[in-house]
Parts: structure tokens; sequence; C-alpha cells
């Protein structure tokens, strides 16, 4: 019987062992790359157990892994990766008197703690990657984050654990426990331990490096203090056990928080502020250099950053004071700027002391990491080598201006951030390990900064473990006498070298299992699509470094099928590896018409918001248009696609046919559209007829280009009218550009060349004017800022149009701050709360403030954004049968029960047509467009009428 064979009668969970979910597996967020034999998803620690015993008999290795966010390669390797996050991830049990939770290791660590905080308490490790690291892979590599110099590691609160041994068999290991007269290999460990432990004690001693934060080799040190084998197994990175359980302490949540942020000349002058942050007893210290601030400016998503600095800072520290004392932290708060004036520390402070003040500072400083990858071109990377280092924060600034001059010596360029609260900084420099002097230089520079950081008595790995990056320097780092002892733990664990090999002790060069020289050159094939990358198509998708932020579930809109499946092929990493080894194969486009690569990409809605919330910017939706277009090649089209993508004709024959084409329904099982979902409702009296019945009216304030797009024109016709009498009202003269398809549909169904010659009909009816092009459906108006332009990436007319583009809601707020709109504070929806949800593509490309300042110019309204990612209609998708109960599951992620929980005189409002329709049929209650809530306000002197011309 083969090991797959196997797996798959033991095991509960999933088995699969085909190339592309191997491939997706092979990655983590390192620069290694190792290709498994398979993957399992373990459903309870019967399935564990079961996976180990039939990789231990097949004699093949077994790698755990959580959310596989690992930067030095621990949850890469052959054999067996166990998925322990898709099933293993439930809340055992939560004792708020014991300040306790019993939890599976895939349980999320932001999980973990939005139920914590019902009765004020968290889990005192706060990683950046909160929003996806698993408890069992902050176990794995003993993790940190900022508030490490209060709350310690994560050795610091793992209490008990229950564990799979590498022979498959269970244990419970906890202080007091004592296994050792039972004939087990756990009896064997309580029996052989102490005695390795008493025979090493001179080098336990004298072989740590004296700074605190480690998270390298296996802690003997903490053994020989206290024989807790719970605590001892934290950091050992799956080598050691497999955690089924863990019981975890919980540390009070602080009341309040407020931050102050240097503003600094320097990187240098930055760091020599944080010994008087220090002395305000601070929660964290956080360094943030040029390089991440730059990068944070580019992208609009942390836009907000930049209107609250002061002047042009070279860097920044968040010193986050925390406590109960509203008055106590006021004190502190005052202190540190007094300090950081007399001692002349940087040019400014920042005092942020409300949630709405800190949430921009927050959001860019845990992107640090995503917006440094960011920067990567082509396959010059920021690689995490060096960049998991700590010293005595008293040496931090010595200790960095040498770092910097080893970086300078070798040419290479970095950015700067972390912890200097812990003396921890993350320096990725950016090297191209497909040139084989990148990878001299890499190693290099790795032993000249292990070097120095034992000459300061500092730590190689002080948060993110040795993996396959540090694992090599182990033996010079902890000496000859203590690395044997680690390599005798190693053996009495796994005498079989079963568990996760290679990593901690025997590890192989850093050089080698390398991702990017493995990678093979890239075949050349024309695409439809521009993709303005190094790599083409290849390049855009390779791009992803696998940080799993489209992993997280509980804020934002990025990957909402992700948030629905809980599978890691089902993210948009996952996606974009399976292309990455699609186009990798001798022949691309017969590899894109590959049917289990459509299984991977059949569930991205296209959204976008890939291409905005991920750091790297990948675009999911573009590279799945350009890979069902070579589908298409392969297999033909099918017919719903085609009737998708004509849209807009089916939309004017409906509305031509109307009522009668309201019945049509019984269609449905032709082409696959559920029966469980409502149609749209096509109107006779459509934009375009009620538009030529209106009286034209002198114009103030100019001409501006409505797009009567195929929605707003045939199925919601009352959406546009509001929208023109707003902009007739406040002294536009309006032309409707009638004519035509956007191309938006087209291209959602890969039908690009179809898209092209509908974007090329709107460029010859839009271009050669001056006037702002307005619309109310975001996905057709924005596909003129985006799609377009990587359909026609030649045609100068593209960024022209592109150039004129602007959203109604600027236009309409920017006349009521004029005076030339006057909302009424007597109409129905003044005075109301309103709920709303942005559409998706507008979060991409725009995001949502444009809409929120004109809502809040309606007389004393409340208005709230839901957070909610996507709705899950994304057009057609929540109409195919197939797709339905996917659809639905995302709109209950978040949307759906945001709106049931408010009350009924709420306004529920919404920009996307699809966004509408989900809302109306998830909850039954009907959204309004911004644009309808704001005329609904409007007060118009009498004298006002329509003024209206048409176009196109």
């Amino acid at each position: 019987m083969s090991l797959a064979q196997r797996l798959r009668r033991d095991l509960a969970g999933e088995v699969r062992f085909d190339d592309y979910t191997r491939q997706l597996y092979a990655r983590d967020a390192s620069m290694y790359a190792i290709t498994p034999l398979g993957v399992a998803f373990p459903r309870d620690v019967d399935d564990v157990a079961a996976a180990v015993a039939a990789a231990r008999e097949h004699g093949v290795p077994v790698v755990p892994r959580g959310a596989g966010t690992s930067l030095a390669g621990q949850t890469v390797g052959p054999g067996i990766v166990l998925d322990l996050s898709r099933h293993l991830n439930r809340i055992l049990e939560l004792d708020p008197q014991a300040r306790t939770a019993l939890v599976e290791p895939g349980v999320v660590q932001d999980q973990l703690n939005r139920a914590a905080s019902a009765h004020g308490l968290m889990f005192g490790p706060d990683t950046s990657t909160s929003n996806r690291a698993t408890i069992g892979g902050m176990i794995g590599n003993n993790s940190a984050g900022s508030g490490s110099v209060r709350y310690g590691m994560t050795i610091d609160h793992v209490r008990e654990l229950d564990v799979v041994l590498s022979d498959a068999s269970t244990a419970h290991l906890a202080p007091g426990v004592d296994m050792s007269t039972v004939d087990t290999l756990a009896g064997r460990l309580c029996r052989e331990l102490p005695k390795l432990v008493e025979d090493n004690r001179t080098a336990i001693a004298t072989g740590y490096p004296e700074f605190w934060r480690r998270a390298g080799g296996y802690r003997l040190d903490r053994l020989a203090a206290d024989f807790d084998l719970a605590k001892f197994v934290v950091g050992s990175e799956g080598t050691l056990v497999v955690v089924t359980n863990a019981l975890v302490d919980l540390v009070p949540k602080p009341r309040r928080t407020v931050i102050a942020v240097g503003h600094f000349t320097s990187t240098q002058a930055a760091i020599a502020a944080t010994e008087d942050a220090l002395a305000c007893d601070p929660a964290a210290v956080e360094l943030m250099d040029r390089t991440i601030l730059d990068l944070s400016r580019q992208k609009h998503e942390y836009a907000a950053l930049g209107t609250i600095l002061s002047g042009d800072p070279d860097a920044l520290l968040f010193v986050s004071l925390t406590g109960d004392d509203e008055k106590e932290l006021a004190g502190r708060l005052s202190t540190l700027t007094s300090l950081w004036r007399r001692h002349n520390h940087g040019y400014h402070t920042l005092e942020a002391i409300t949630p709405a003040q800190q949430g921009s500072l927050l959001k860019v400083r845990k992107a640090g990491l995503g917006l440094l990858m960011a920067a990567s071109v082509g396959s010059r990377r920021p690689l995490a080598f060096v960049e998991d280092t700590a010293v005595d924060p008293r040496h931090l600034p010595e200790y960095t201006a040498r770092f910097a001059k080893i970086l300078d010596r070798h040419g290479l360029r970095a950015g700067f951030y972390g912890h200097c609260s812990v003396g921890c900084l993350h320096v990725r420099p950016f090297v191209d390990l497909t040139d084989p002097n990148g990878v001299a230089t890499m190693r290099a520079v790795a032993e000249e900064v292990k070097d120095l950081v034992r000459e300061y008595g500092g730590v190689n790995s002080s948060e993110h473990g040795d993996g396959l990056a540090r694992g090599e320097f182990n033996r010079e780092l902890f000496g000859e006498d203590l690395y044997e002892a680690m390599r005798r733990v190693k053996a009495l664990f796994d005498p079989e070298n079963v568990l996760n090999p290679g990593k901690i002790v025997d590890s192989p060069s850093m050089t080698e299992n390398l991702r990017d020289p493995a990678l093979p050159e890239a075949p050349a094939f024309t695409t439809q699509l521009a993709f303005e990358v190094v790599g083409g198509m290849r390049g855009a998708a390779d791009r992803c470094m696998n940080i799993g932020l489209c992993r997280k579930t509980d804020a934002g809109v990025m990957c909402p099928s992700y948030m629905a499946t809980r599978d890691e092929e089902d993210s948009t990493r996952g996606r974009a590896g399976a292309l990455v080894h699609a186009l990798s194969q001798p022949d691309p486009v017969k590899a894109l018409g590959d049917d289990r690569l459509h299984e991977v990409l059949d569930l991205c809605l296209m959204c976008k918001a890939c291409k905005s919330e991920c750091p790297l910017g990948v675009d999911m939706a573009k590279l799945k248009s350009e890979a069902l277009h070579h589908r298409h090649a392969n297999r033909g089209v099918p017919l719903r696609s085609r009737l998708f993508a004509g849209i807009r004709l089916l939309n004017r024959l409906g509305s031509a046919t109307a009522p009668l084409s309201n019945h049509a329904g019984f269609l449905r099982r032709f082409v696959g559209i559920t029966p469980n979902r409502p149609l749209p409702r096509f109107q006779r009296r459509n934009l375009v007829r009620w538009f030529r019945g209106t009286a034209p009216a002198k114009a103030t304030r100019g001409t501006v280009t409505f797009l009567a797009d195929s929605f707003t024109t045939y199925t919601e016709p009352a959406v546009g009218q509001a929208a023109i009498e707003l902009l007739t009202s406040a002294g536009y003269q309006v032309e409707l550009a009638t004519g035509g398809c956007c191309g938006r549909s087209s291209l959602s169904k890969g039908l690009l060349d179809d898209a092209r010659r509908k974007a090329t009909g709107m460029l010859d009816r839009l271009a050669g004017a001056t006037t702002p092009i307005v619309g109310c459906e975001p996905s057709c108006l924005l596909s003129l800022r985006d799609e377009t332009l990587a359909l026609l990436p030649d045609d100068p007319r593209a960024r022209e149009v592109a150039g004129r583009v602007r959203q109604v809601e600027e236009l309409v707020t920017e006349a009521i701050d004029a005076g030339d709109l006057r909302l009424s504070p007597d109409s129905w929806v003044a005075g109301r709360r309103i709920l709303y949800h942005g559409h998706c593509h507008q979060k991409a490309d725009v995001g949502t403030a444009a809409t929120l300042a004109m809502l809040s110019r309606i007389p004393n309204v409340t208005v709230h954004e839901v957070d909610a990612g996507c709705c899950g209609m994304a057009g057609s998708f929540g109409f195919e049968a197939e797709h339905y109960a996917v659809s639905m599951t995302v709109g209950e992620d978040r949307l759906f029960p945001a709106v049931r929980a408010e009350p009924d005189d709420t306004v529920i409002a919404a920009t996307g047509v699809s966004c509408r329709q989900q809302i109306t049929h998830g909850t039954g209650r009907r959204p309004l467009h911004p644009v309808e809530l704001v005329l609904a306000a409007l007060k118009a002197p009498k004298e006002a009428s329509p003024g209206v011309t048409m176009a196109g």
C-alpha cells in the first residue's frame, strides 16, 4: 500500500498528493522551497498520530505547519506536510478566572484575543502577523513581538501541551507530570533528559548567549532550571513533537493605550532615543526607517499616515504606553516628551491618544514586512537571513551602526525596522539569489553579522527561529559541547529523524534549497494583458513571497474565498503559487488549460482586494482573466461565459421586452444559474429613456460625462437618475455616454479579445474631450482607470481617459461645500444612522473616503462604514449555481450579521449593484446607493431643473 493510500485510509481529514498542492506547500514566507511528497489536513489528534505512524513506517519525514508564515524555512521540507491550521482551529476552553485558554494549534492569535478580550484578557506575545499566525506556529518558533519587553516570549505563556511524539504515541506535557516509570517514549524522555542535563551543566551554563530574548537552539537552559517539558519543546520548530492542544496563559488587557511617535532625521538618531523611551516603562518601542515610510506612501491603504506626520522624517520611533489609569498614562507621555526634548532627541513628537488617531499608525507599523517586500524588483528581493538578531538595547546604537557598515561594504541596501525596546532589528538586505555572486554575498554578510552579534553577547535568532537560514551556524554559536547535547536531545525525542529533520541541528548549508535559483527560466509566451513587471505574467504571480496576509479572516477584503473555506489553495498566495507552477512548465499555454489549475482559480471572486491589500500588489483578478483566456483557447468558451460577457446586450433586450422578460427564469437551468437567487428586474423606462425626456438648463460648473453602465441603465435607473439630478442641480451640464460596454464583464470571463474591442469602442466615444467622467457603478467606472490600460497599453487615449475619471461623490461633495447644493435638515434621511458598505473595486482602486465624505454632508447623520469584506456576490459569481453556497458564506462572514444587527430605522447604503442585490437577498434589507440618500436630502431651488444633453 502506498503512503498516499495509507493516509487516505487512516485519516478523516483530506489528503492531497497532486502536483499543485505539493507546490503550494513547497514554500513558506522564507527564501527556501522544498517540494513535499504530499499534504495531509488532520481533523483531530488521531489523524495526527496516524499520519506520523504512516510516515515513520514509510521512512519519510513529517513537517508540521500552521499558517506557513515562517521566515527561516521551518515549515518546508520533504515528506508529508501536516497542515494543522485548516481543521484544528478551535478554542476548546477559556477560563477567565484562571486566565488560561485551551486551544488547538491552528487557532489564530487574533482569534484567541477576540475571545479573550470579552473578559479583559489577551495572549501576551503579540506578533505583527497576529491576524494569521497560529498559536501552534508561535509555539514552534517561540515567537514574540513588539510587546515582549513587558510580556516576554511564547515560552513564558505555555502551561501544558498535548503532543504526538515521533513514534506516533501521545503524551501530556505539564509541570509535575512524571512519566519516568512508564515504558513509553515519553517515559524514556523523563528518564534520560535529566541525565543529559546533568552531564552538560557546564556547557549549558556557558554556551548560551547572554541576552535573554532567545529563539534558537533547544532550551536546555530552561530545562536545567525547571524540568518542564511543555516549556522545553517551545521553539523546537516541530523537530521534537507535534502539538495538538495547548493550555496557554492569558494576561490582563490594558484598558488604554497612548502612542508617542518621535520624528528623526536619521535611523541612528531614532535608535539613540530608545533609552529615554525605556525609562518610561513602555509596552513597545518600534523603529521604522525611511524605506518603509516611502513605501507606505505609495499605497492608498496606508496613505493616512502621511497626513499626520510633521515634515519628512528619515525615521520614526513608535512608543506605546499602556495601562488602566488615564491620568497616569498622560503623565508618562508627558515625561517621555520632556526627556526627548531635553536630550535633543528628534525634531517633533506626535501624541496619538484616541483609537482613531492611532489607527493609521498601527496599521503601517504592523505592515512593515509586507511593505518592504513590495519593493522587490524581479528576483531582487529583501531577504530574511540576518533580520532576527537582537542585542541588549544599551548596545543597539553602536551595533546598528556597525551592522550598516557591513551592508555598505557589500553594496547592499536594506530597510531597518523592529523592536528597539528589546534590541531586535528586522533588517532585510535586497539580494538577487539567481545571481551566484548574490548568493555568495548573502553568505558573507550572514557570517559577518553572526560574528558581530556574538561580540555584543546577542542572539542570532530572537523570535523567528533557526530553520534553514540559521541552523547551520548553531554549532559555532553554542559551542561543540552544547551543540552535541542538542543533537542528543533530537536523538532522544526522534531516533528515526522523522519530525522536521534539518532544522536546529544537522542543518544543511543556508545556501541550499533556495527558492529563486531553483525556479526554471520562464518560457516565453504572449499575453493579452500588459504585465508591467520583470518576468511578465509569471513575474507578476511570483511577486508573492508567501507572507500570508491573504489568510486573515477578521478584517479587510482579501481574500473572501479563503475566509469562506479556510483552504490554502483558495488564498491569494495559493493561487499565485499555482500560477507560478503552471507558467514554469515547458508549454505554459497548455498548462494554463489544466483542470486542476482552474480548480485552484475557480473560487477567486476577482474582487481585486489583493491588488491593494496584498503588500506586494499581486493582482489575482488580472492574472485569472489572462489564465481564463488561455483556457478558452484550449477548451472553447462556455455558453454561460458568453452570456455574462454580453450582459449589456442582455440587459438592453430585457429592458426592451419588460415586463415579459422578468418572467424568463426558466432559462436558468440551461446555463447553470442558481434557482435560489432572484434575478435583477429589468426596467422598461430605463435611464436612456428617462434622460431623453429631461430638459437642458444653464450650466454654471461646466460639463460632465456620465457613464451609463449596463446595470444603472437597465435594471436600476433610479440610481443614475439620482446622480444626474444632483449634478445638474449643482450646475453641471450632463452628457450621457450610452453607447457600448466598458468590457469589464468580458474581462471577468476571460474573453479578452471581446473586452479589448469593447474597451476600444469606449475610447472612441470618450477620448478627445476634457470633461470629467463619472458614474455610479464602481466596477464599470474604475475599469477605465485600470483594466482599459492593461488591455490597451499602447493606446495613448487609454491614459488620457483614465486621467479624467472621477467619482461622482467627489463632484457632489465639492458642490455641497461650495453652497451649490443645499441639503435639508428636514428630509427623511437627515438625522439617521447610515451603515455603508463599499464596493470591492472601489476599495482596491480609490478607497471609500469620497463616498463617506459625501454621506457625512447630510445634516445630522451618523455614518458608519461596516467592517466587512466582499459581499460575496461579485457580479456573476453569486448567480452561478456551483458558487452560490460560497457566495452566501462570504456574505455571512461579517456583512450580513452587521446589517441584521442594525435597528430598523438605520439606512443601509452600498455603492455596488451586486452588493445591493446580495444584501437584499441575504438580509431582507433594501440598501440604497449613496447618491439616492443625498438626493433625498437635497433642498433644491424651485427654479432649478435638470439640464442634460445626449452624447455618444
